[in-house]
């Protein structure tokens, strides 16, 4: 392994080994981001679900199309 790779591997366990306080502040519209992101993550989830389920649906229409006219 490469010096630079194993002084900077040890500097990041020592740093997450070591926590400081964080002088962190979350204003009024930090909450709002946070619920307009989870919102989001669901419609995303819930329409790639929807195509997944399309994709498929069409697939086995396909077979079911194939198997009759045999």
């Amino acid at each position: 392994m490469d010096l630079k790779l194993k002084l900077f591997s040890v500097f990041m366990v020592f740093a997450l080994l070591n926590p400081q306080k964080a002088q962190a502040y979350l204003d009024p519209g930090t909450g709002s981001m946070i619920v307009q992101t989870v919102i989001a993550l669901f419609g995303s989830g819930g329409y790639a679900l929807y195509l997944f389920r399309e994709k498929i649906k069409k697939c086995f229409g396909k077979l079911r199309k194939h198997n009759k006219h045999d």
